[in-house]
């Protein structure tokens, strides 16, 4: 597969509008589509929610997504300390802490269930990770290692950010998007299956973690410990939280016995049902 495309959309003098751009700004249009089309379908979360999930969501996002991409690179940042405030590099990793963790402490101060929330958009934020990992391929960043596959990825484009030209590597944001897209449908059939609050945010994080760690092992990073690189120590201190807390969470709800299932999810930490809607006034 070559890829011989000009990853720069616009140049207007000095400034770029690169394609990545585009799609990472999609992938948040993406997200808040999925998140008010549940809505719509009666997830317990307003259209004020969605719009401050964004907001806050996209803000820490981008704060989190450079802060692990210049620990990630703290090798060229250390000399260079005047390209640390930037956006050209960011971590999706980092992105997706940094969202969760914005939305959790702003859930501490106002009158929503984080994880409600997390659950209802986890496999919104697969979706929309297949549109930035878009980005990523046609941008030439994020590649694996280079190899003699059939479907190895070449970019010929002089503007493009491939470590080589010229040169076949593993096209691991393909690999990304494909795994992403079966976790999403996953995802969704599971939905009413596993009931329990966290659940669907948990397995979505869990899973991509592991596949983090996975795909680490063909991906040029710097070794940080164990010569393990930043994404897999990150992917296993993350998946063990998360099945960790998927244990817990399912624990709690075999302990607390079977609830009623018209019972609202949002009212009730333990709980999202999604079966049927309740036989009382919908204006209690």
């Amino acid at each position: 597969m070559t890829i011989s495309m000009n990853p720069v959309l616009l140049s207007i003098g000095s400034l770029e509008i690169r394609w990545y751009g585009i799609c990472v700004a999609l992938a948040i249009v993406t997200v808040a589509f999925w998140t008010y089309m549940q809505a719509k379908k009666g997830a317990k979360i307003s259209q004020d929610q969605i719009l401050t999930g964004v907001i806050i969501g996209t803000i820490c996002g981008i704060i989190g997504a450079r802060l692990v991409h210049v620990i990630d690179e703290w090798s060229y940042y250390s000399n260079h300390m005047d390209q640390i405030i930037g956006g050209a590099g960011l971590a999706i990793y980092g992105g997706i802490l940094g969202a969760a963790l914005g939305l959790f402490i702003y859930s501490k101060f106002s009158n929503f269930k984080a994880l409600y929330l997390f659950d209802v958009m986890a496999p919104g934020i697969a979706l929309a990770q297949i549109v930035g990992r878009l980005g990523c391929l046609i941008n030439g960043c994020c590649h694996g290692v280079t190899c003699d596959l059939a479907w190895a990825v070449t970019y010929t484009h002089p503007e493009s950010y491939a470590e080589a030209l010229n040169t076949p590597f593993h096209p691991v944001q393909l690999y990304e998007m494909i795994f992403l897209l079966i976790l999403a449908i996953v995802l969704i059939l599971l939905k009413k299956k596993i009931r329990f609050i966290g659940s669907q945010f948990l397995m979505y994080f869990g899973c991509y973690s592991l596949f983090r760690i996975a795909v680490g092992f063909i991906r040029e990073n710097q070794e940080v410990f164990g010569g393990l690189v930043q994404s897999q120590v990150i992917g296993i201190i993350v998946a063990i939280v998360c099945f960790s807390g998927l244990i817990y969470q399912f624990i709690k709800y075999k302990k607390n016995g079977d609830f009623d299932p018209e019972l609202d999810a949002i009212e009730h930490p333990n709980y999202i049902i999604e079966d049927k809607a309740p036989d009382t006034d919908e204006n209690e």
